[in-house]
This record gives structure tokens, C-alpha cells and sequence, in this order.
């Protein structure tokens, strides 16, 4: 196969990448945390498709991190605007595959995707709205080739994924995460493509609502935290808080709204 991306795919720089991208997360975030009960069961011995919505360019970083932190065991696969690809040959190292607009490029992700999915290890990410798209918009709408893969794949486990970045109380904001239930692709592949379509929509939108709530609560123990990333507004502000806490003997923590504690008194907390 030309440009095959299993051939291709290096563990080593998968690896390199992985570490790359999460200081990357942990600059350009508060935190990135998952929605508890946390993470999928995933059985092995049987390939994985996780499809996901798509909010920001900032999915790929998120997904490599994903792969590389918790499910380092399986080879990891994901489709990217061929264009890009051209650009940054590289990515073709780690696990991403070109994706042409058009039924030409559709018959080509699928051909790759059930290439990739012979291997029972593999872990395939698809952002299955196929465009930037706001996680509030309803109803939830993907491309048809997801459907039509987990239709041809009837050993694979397809788990739907939740994303957004919402503005707690730091200058940075929350990369939130949601795994939805895992599902036997088997239970789909007799209906037509279009009830499949739906059937999957509709798991990915309620895991999006559910989401949705969790990050409107802006409560960080209903997530666990995977990665502590930026905290603190800097410059003069904290400066300033900097020298209120030590006027009053207290101790200092740059997070927005963090408690903090004057010796021998109880803990109080400032903005």
C-alpha cells in the first residue's frame, strides 16, 4: 500500500511527540482532565474506534497525549486533512494518514482505517464532525465514513469522546474530556448506514451533554486531573497578590481563587 501508515508509524517518535505535545498542554492550559468514571474499558485482542467531536485544532495534541499516557500499549491511528500532511511530512511518524476531500478520499480513509484496524491492538481517534465545530451545536452531525467503517468492522469496540476547552478561572482554559460507553460494533454492522449514522450521533451527543454540564459546574473533582498546566495571571497582579499574601502571612499560590493558609488560623481564600 502506498504511504502505508502502519509501515510508517514510528514508536519511538510517537513517543518523542507525545512528550512534545504535552508541554505544549500544559502551557497553553489550566489543566487537562477527564470526566470521571475516567477512562474506557477497553477488553483486549480487539481493535478500537474512538470518535470524537471536533472544537479546535487543538484535538490532534490532545489525542496524542491520550495515546501516549494511558494506552501506550496500543499502536495509535487518526485521519488529517491531507494538505496538512503534505506540509508536515513528519506526521506521517506518527500514526496520522492523509484524508482527500471528495468520495475519492472517503474510499481511501476507509481503505486505510480497515487496514489499520486488522491489527486487534490498534486505537484509531477520528474527529467525526470533519470541520471545526462549536461543541454546543445541536443536533450533533458526522461524516458518513465513520458509519460506514463501523459497518465493515464488526470486531472493532467504537467508543464515542467528548471534548471541549472552556474559561474556568485562570487566564488559560480547561481541556475536558468525556469517554461515553464503549459499544460492540457488531451490535450496528446489520442496520443500514444511515441508522448507524444515527445511532452514533446520538451516543455522541448525549456524552457531549453530559459534558457539557460537567463543565458548566466548573467543579475539578468531577474530572480527574491528567496534566497541572498554567496557573496564575502574572505580571503586576500577582505581584500584588504576592505581597498581600505575605503581609498577612499567608502562604501564596498563583492559581485564581486558590485557598490559602495563615499559619495557625483557618484557610481563607482570595480572589
Amino acid at each position: 500500500m502506498t504511504d502505508d501508515p502502519v509501515a510508517l508509524r514510528s514508536r519511538l517518535l510517537c513517543w518523542f511527540f507525545g512528550g512534545v505535545m504535552a508541554r505544549r498542554l500544559r502551557r497553553g492550559f489550566h489543566a487537562v482532565r477527564l470526566a470521571r468514571p475516567g477512562w474506557p474499558i477497553l477488553p483486549p485482542g480487539r481493535p478500537v474506534i474512538v470518535y470524537l467531536n471536533h472544537p479546535s485544532w487543538w484535538d490532534p495534541a490532545l489525542l496524542i497525549v491520550m495515546g501516549t499516557i494511558h494506552f501506550h500499549s496500543r499502536p495509535g491511528y487518526g485521519p488529517i486533512d491531507a494538505e496538512m500532511l503534505r506540509r508536515y511530512r513528519f506526521m506521517r511518524r506518527i500514526g496520522l494518514f492523509g484524508l482527500e476531500p471528495g468520495r475519492a478520499g472517503a474510499v481511501s480513509f476507509l481503505r486505510n482505517a480497515e487496514h489499520i484496524l486488522a491489527d486487534p491492538r490498534a486505537m484509531l481517534w477520528v474527529t467525526a464532525e470533519g470541520a471545526f465545530t462549536d461543541p454546543r451545536r445541536r443536533p450533533v452531525t458526522l461524516r458518513p465514513g465513520i458509519a460506514h467503517l463501523v459497518r465493515r468492522m464488526p470486531a472493532a469496540l467504537v467508543v464515542p469522546l467528548a471534548v471541549e476547552y472552556p474559561f474556568w478561572d485562570e487566564r488559560t482554559p480547561e481541556a475536558l474530556m468525556r469517554f461515553g460507553t464503549t459499544m460492540e460494533a457488531a451490535s450496528l454492522a446489520g442496520l443500514a448506514v444511515p441508522d448507524i449514522a444515527a445511532k452514533l450521533e446520538g451516543r455522541l451527543e448525549t456524552v457531549m451533554d453530559q459534558l457539557a454540564l460537567d463543565a458548566g459546574s466548573r467543579d475539578p473533582s468531577r474530572f480527574l486531573t491528567l496534566i497541572e498546566g498554567t496557573v496564575g495571571i502574572g505580571g503586576v497582579y500577582d505581584l500584588w497578590r504576592r505581597v498581600r499574601a505575605w503581609a498577612g502571612g499567608q502562604s501564596f499560590s498563583a492559581a485564581h481563587g486558590q485557598v490559602q493558609r495563615k499559619v495557625g488560623q483557618r484557610e481563607v481564600k482570595r480572589p
